[in-house]
């Protein structure tokens, strides 16, 4: 072993920062990260055990045990949920006879649940062995399972439910990319790769840099900041080695516009990157690919050894001397909380992707300890038709306040699911027209982060100004239990997701998710619903990142626009329910030491009721 791990090792030249990639190839050849791998690593790197075993221990997909030959992790998502994942995991379990979250005893084949991997317009989904496989069935679980025990690799488990590879040959993906509507900025056929490299370079990084500042382009992955904006301000930090960070670490569940733009606009994506690096003087470029769509690398890097040999990365690039830029993939591991910009850094440097105080800002201090800027997919592609048509053009699209077009994601309760390019400003009456939507019950707006609002607000429109988005937009209709099936799923991913760094955030999640549980057991009051109201504005100013502080939303819209629903599930005129029971409150102590409770019959299945108390203790 010490030979294979000393050659990964040496293949990221023995670089504390790359720890990460070292991982994920010890992870895939063994199946897991053995504990000799751990000490040759620390060893190697002059680190600790503690430091790598804490870095192991914070992704999904990295593990201390092994996950099978053939690692099956079926996504969990509240879309996949409501199209079948169920039937499929008891197909997969019943044919393999292990539950999920465990390796059958062979060691062939483990089971195990998983966050959303972008894929909610053709659910239920998994990924085996880091391919996606989509739409499945019991069927095709029988015969996947089947061909896992003929030793087939991934080609060959899709062959055998007879699924056709899509895109490029070095994709070998099912997956599809559901277009239904393209646009004039991000999904054209107008795109001529490298003509607005060439122009650019005609002109100063300032006044590239000012060109985008005047097109009012705002970034796409939900905040709204202005890039042309968070690009002078790195500029002006002056720094001799400055970084361009993609960030296409896309987990928000129900979006999957990156997905897209990954496989059909991959050559305009690098080219906004090499056009970004030449207007904030970096050198390095790196595209941080979530896990989940590693399937997309190899494809990816065949795209950038094109662009090296055109001149279009490298040295002097398209002729200009001294602009020297490159640009490297690196994968993360499986964490939500990584498409926060200083957590992404973290992660690229090799730790837990925890988010950083801020400030400083990472245009000042960020990847290194350098000026770094973190543009999404989106935006970076729209930094291409910026430059080839100009900052006007760009403005002629969308509103005043949101300038060009946007990407949506929709998924859920409509006829055509997939990826719509639109401008911004549109309503979402006109969009669930389009879409196919009929009675509906609710949208969720930009993922369990951003809003759920009812068919009173559909009269109201996708922009920076109404209703902001990363580009996610699932439909439900009035046949689902938004409560049980949305607002319950949302919330369970938020407590497997927090980094546990804040407390709000560690905790208060998971007593918002007990009192809707209590309220969902027909056990709630009217107090329970104040209460879960008036805590869920708590975490929103002290906890340090967007997950933390979002992490209540699904709760607190669906009060705000849905309060009847809560109310509905109240059986009892009483202030206060405790749902505290004896035998169960022992029943683990007493399992762990082998004893017996002994409780009096009076108190054997107690239920501690109270009336006049204002609040639970939390």
């Amino acid at each position: 072993m010490r030979e294979a791990i000393q050659r990964v090792i040496e293949k990221y030249k023995s670089d504390r920062s790359r720890l990460l990639d070292m991982l994920i190839d010890v992870q895939h050849d063994y199946q897991h990260i053995p504990q000799e791998a751990i000490r040759i690593i620390a060893e190697q790197l002059d680190i600790s055990q503690v430091d790598v075993k804490q870095t192991i221990t914070f992704y999904h997909f990295l593990t201390l045990a092994p996950v099978g030959k053939y690692a099956v992790y079926l996504n969990d998502s509240a879309v996949a949920c409501a199209f079948g994942r169920e039937e499929v995991a008891k197909a997969f379990e019943k044919e393999l006879g292990i539950p999920f979250n465990s390796v059958t005893e062979d060691g062939l084949v483990g089971l195990w649940d998983t966050a959303d991997i972008g894929m909610n317009d053709q659910e239920p989904a998994a990924i085996i062995n880091g391919t996606v496989f989509t739409k499945l069935t019991p069927t095709k679980v029988r015969h996947l399972v089947e061909a896992m025990r003929a030793g087939k690799d991934t080609l060959g488990l899709m062959a055998e439910i007879d699924a056709a590879p899509q895109g490029p040959e070095l994709l070998s993906s099912m997956v599809e990319n559901n277009i239904r509507q393209r646009g004039a900025i991000l999904l054209t056929d107008e795109h001529e790769c490298g003509q607005a490299l060439q122009k650019a370079l005609k002109e100063s990084p300032k006044a590239i840099v000012e060109k985008v500042k005047q097109s009012n382009l705002r970034g796409r992955g939900g905040a709204g900041f202005p890039a042309g904006l968070k690009w002078d301000f790195c500029r002006q930090s002056l720094g001799e080695e400055v970084y361009l960070i993609c960030n296409a670490d896309e987990g928000e569940p129900g979006t999957f516009k990156d997905r897209v733009l990954l496989t059909e606009s991959a050559h305009m994506l690098f080219e906004g990157m090499t056009i970004a690096g030449y207007a904030i003087g970096a050198k390095q470029g790196i595209v941080y690919l979530r896990y989940e769509y590693r399937y997309m690398k190899p494809y990816l890097e065949s795209i950038l050894t094109e662009h090296r040999e055109k001149n279009l990365l490298g040295k002097n690039i398209a002729g200009k001397s001294g602009f020297n830029f490159d640009i490297r993939i690196q994968l993360g591991a499986g964490a939500y909380v990584c498409g926060e910009e200083t957590a992404l850094i973290e992660s690229l440097e090799g730790k837990r992707g925890e988010p950083r105080n801020r400030p400083p800002f990472p245009a000042q201090t960020g990847y290194m300890n350098k000026p770094t800027v973190v543009n999404n997919v989106e935006s970076l592609c729209s930094v291409v038709q910026i430059i080839a048509e100009g900052a006007d053009w760009f403005k002629s699209f969308g509103t005043s306040e949101s300038a060009g077009t946007k990407l949506l994601s929709i998924s859920g309760d409509c006829e055509k699911p997939g990826i719509y390019e639109i401008e911004w400003g549109i309503k979402i009456n006109t969009l669930l027209k389009r879409v196919g939507a009929k009675n509906v019950q609710a949208i969720q707006i930009g993922g369990p982060s951003g809003v759920c609002i009812s068919p009173s607000q559909f009269s109201r429109r996708i922009a920076f100004e109404d209703l902001a988005t990363g580009g996610s937009m699932i439909i439900i209709s009035k046949e689902r239990d938004l409560l049980k099936e949305y607002v319950l799923n949302f919330m369970n991913f938020f407590i497997d997701e927090s980094c546990g760094s804040c407390s709000p955030c560690r905790s208060l999640s998971v007593v918002l998710r007990n009192k809707l549980l209590k309220l969902l057991d027909g056990k709630g009051t009217k107090q329970d619903i104040d209460e879960l109201y008036r805590w869920t504005k708590i975490g929103r100013s002290v906890n340090r990142c967007g997950l933390g502080q979002t992490a209540s939303n699904p709760i607190l819209s669906t009060i705000e626009n849905f309060r009847h629903l809560y109310e509905n599930l109240i059986e009892t005129n009483e202030t206060f329910v405790s749902t505290f029971e004896m035998a169960s409150a022992v029943a683990e102590s007493c399992e762990a030491v082998g004893r017996k409770p002994k409780l009096s019959p009076s108190n054997e299945n107690h239920i501690f009721r109270a009336k006049g108390l204002e609040r639970e203790t939390l």
